[in-house]
């Protein structure tokens, strides 16, 4: 069995933010009164992970102060795995026997969730990959047990990540849970969705409070 105490969370929040437009880092803009890179931090902060690890580069985010150990990667954009095999890396010195992979861009995942990620493991060995999915489509926040760290270190690029966690078990969460921000347009359907104070101050917002539960459903859909 798997467990919290005994496994490293990994977040990541380096990137270029190059859908985001003229921005150092999407993470630093406003989201319900707090950087959006610091939602995923702040969600999970209760959880007793052995080690906290965020692989930063542009972002402002003071992670530290939220007991994270804080890693630059000065090259994120080599390939699309650099971060994550930094901080496998860093839960292989930790002796970790998994770890727990989150985006700093998805700002809605939940501790909850994450518990049920480690409640799939239980008949797992330290082979496990339990990733998370809309129903349709699994993608982070993942659990890989220590097994897998050889295989992660050798991944470049991004699809063989997508093939490992295509290929593991699969929790299925709320679509809206697991909202990933790409975009200014992502972050406001989203601001507008959760009625976010940053959506009620801007002159193009369109809040969607009289928006039907059809109209709701469709909005979180284009954001995933």
């Amino acid at each position: 069995m798997i467990a919290v105490e005994d496994t490293v969370l990994i977040l990541l929040a380096a990137g270029r933010s190059e859908r985001f437009g003229d921005v150092a880092s999407k993470l630093d803009q406003p989201f319900l009164s707090r950087p959006l890179g610091l939602h995923v931090a702040v969600a999970l902060e209760d959880m007793p992970f052995r080690e906290r690890i965020v692989v930063v580069d542009g972002c402002t985010i003071d992670y530290a102060a939220h007991n994270f150990t804080v890693v630059h990667n000065d090259a994120p954009d080599r390939d699309m795995a650099s971060s994550v095999r930094m901080g496998v890396d860093c839960a292989r010195a930790h002796d970790a026997r998994a770890v727990v992979i989150a985006l700093g861009d998805m700002p809605r995942v939940t501790a909850a969730h994450i518990y049920r990620l480690f409640d799939a493991a239980k008949d797992l060995d330290d082979q496990a990959v339990v990733a998370s999915s809309d129903g349709t489509t699994p993608r982070p926040p993942v659990l890989i047990g220590r097994g897998r760290f050889d295989e992660i270190l050798a991944i470049t690029g991004d699809q063989g990540a997508r093939d490992m966690i295509q290929a593991g078990r699969h929790v299925v969460a709320n679509a809206a849970e697991l909202i990933d921000v790409d975009t200014p347009a992502d972050l406001e359907r989203l601001r507008e969705l959760v009625h976010a104070p940053e959506a009620l101050t801007r002159p193009d917002s369109h809040v969607l409070r009289a928006g039907s539960t059809e109209e709701r459903r469709a909005a979180v859909q284009d954001l995933l």
